[in-house]
């Protein structure tokens, strides 16, 4: 998905979405900046990338092939939920020249993160397969309502639709690679990155899967806090999520390189 002019934004989505996660949002911003949302490895429309691995550098990498194709030589905003935002941020700490101001929510990204109950079961061989292989239209719209109460039937049966076999094996192997022990190794980088770039972290406060005090552990950066929703906020609340992502990435446009970094 790509539309609008203006300043890029990279816009990541996270499991078990596409970019259509982040529509009503984009359709409220298109007039301002050119809005830019790839949909992840095997998830939507996207293929599967056989030599992805899953792990946090193949992410980074990802990122900035992606990137280096839609919008070269450009520094870019980034806003960015659940694994997209853990894609978005390894891509920013090794590549901080690219990024300009991060929005991010609703993922982990510290060593001592738990995996909630279905992060747990698709971690777990054979269990996982079986699991995904009985998520039939009712299980997933009653879990995808429990983590986001505010969720529309919509929104979950467009969802629904785009969970192919091929989205359903990179579940698996996301979550199989991302150790949160991994997380350890990117903490220095990502202090140096908060320290550096301009952040506003955005959580639903009944987020059932990443617990929103790990929102206040983002060192420096704003918080708000969306008291009705759930994991799926920038679906859940898009005008007042694209008001509040309007108005930060408008912030330092008269300090900011909009182009090349």
């Amino acid at each position: 998905m790509a539309q609008g002019s203006g300043p890029p934004i990279l816009f990541l989505h996270g499991n078990p979405d596409s970019s259509e996660l982040w529509r009503d949002v984009i359709g409220r911003m298109n007039d301002r900046f050119r809005c830019l949302a790839p949909d992840l490895p095997g998830f939507g429309r996207s293929p599967t990338d056989p030599d992805f691995e899953g792990s946090l550098a193949a992410m980074a990498r990802w990122v900035a092939t992606v990137l280096d194709d839609i919008a070269p030589g450009r520094a870019v905003h980034l806003a960015a939920h659940d694994f997209g935002a853990i894609f978005g941020m390894a891509w920013a700490i090794t590549h901080p020249d690219r990024v300009r101001r991060i929005a991010v929510g609703g993922f982990p990204f510290f060593p001592d993160y738990r995996w909630h109950f279905w992060g747990r079961v698709w971690r777990t061989p054979i269990l996982g397969e079986l699991s995904l292989l009985a998520m039939n239209r009712w299980l997933f719209s009653r879990e995808m309502r429990g983590g986001g109460p505010k969720l529309d039937d919509a929104h979950i049966d467009a969802t629904y639709r785009l969970l192919s076999p091929r989205t359903k094996r990179m579940i698996l192997r996301l979550y199989r690679a991302t150790d949160p022990g991994h997380f350890a190794a990117w903490q220095p980088g990502l202090k140096s990155l908060l320290a550096e770039k301009p952040t506003l972290i955005l959580w639903g406060e009944k987020d059932p899967f990443v617990p929103v005090d790990y929102a206040e552990r983002f060192e420096g950066a704003k918080v708000v806090r969306f008291p009705d929703c759930g994991h799926w906020f920038p679906a859940e609340e898009p005008g007042d999520v694209a008001q509040l992502l309007h108005e930060f990435f408008a912030d330092g446009a008269g300090q900011e390189k909009d182009g090349t970094p």
